[in-house]
């Protein structure tokens, strides 16, 4: 089994990455659905949540509302630290379980957002960095996900820098382009994943 850490900053392309390489036939561990699914309605992650921040982070429906939850922890780093508290060891107990659920001879791709700054690479045969410059970044932000500028600048700083995630890649994916040269390069890196999964 290869061990691939996936990540990028917000508006890299990360997501679309990820796709190609499912496509391609990696398995799939994305952290940020396990992030979802840890705080459903019913579970030990939501009631904590909800003990640590106040039942206001709660949707009508009593599911998480992310967006009042996001305005509440991106504006303040405790606030952030403690909700990683909770949310990083549920995740990281549901991805080893569908780790260990792959072939022996499987490329599972862990799509992790927050690998650099949460010092994850070790835990990783390889890691590969999906890079966008800034400004690529924050246009996609803007123009694709409807955020405010403003928005999309905090939720850019509350990440690594690009520096710092760059220093871990042992693979970089350039996806500054078009999509056309985005799936040549992946299909380019699965080749060689795959060779390493099978030395």
């Amino acid at each position: 089994m290869l061990k691939v850490g996936l990540t990028g900053g917000i508006g890299a392309g990360k997501s679309e990455v990820s796709r190609l390489l499912v496509a391609s036939g990696a398995v799939l561990i994305d952290a940020d659905k396990i992030a979802r699914e840890v705080v459903e309605p019913g579970t030990p992650g939501l009631a904590a949540v909800v003990e640590t921040f106040g039942p206001e982070v709660l949707a009508p429906d009593g599911s998480l509302d992310r967006p009042k939850l996001g305005a509440v922890v991106f504006a303040d780093a405790d606030k952030l630290a403690a909700l990683n508290a909770i949310v990083h060891p549920l995740v990281g107990a549901r991805s080893a379980e569908l780790e260990q659920a792959a072939s022996d001879d499987a490329v599972v791709v862990h799509d992790v957002p927050l690998l650099a700054e949460n010092g994850l690479a070790p835990l990783y045969d390889l890691v590969i960095v999906v890079d966008a410059s800034p400004v690529t970044q924050l246009d996609r932000l803007v123009r694709l996900r409807g955020m405010s500028e403003d928005d999309a600048r905090a939720r850019m700083a509350a990440q690594a820098t690009r520096e710092k995630r760059l220093e871990i890649a042992d693979v970089v994916i350039d996806n500054d382009g078009p999509l056309e040269g985005l799936s040549e390069r992946v299909g380019e890196v699965w080749a060689d994943l795959e060779r390493r999964a099978r030395a």
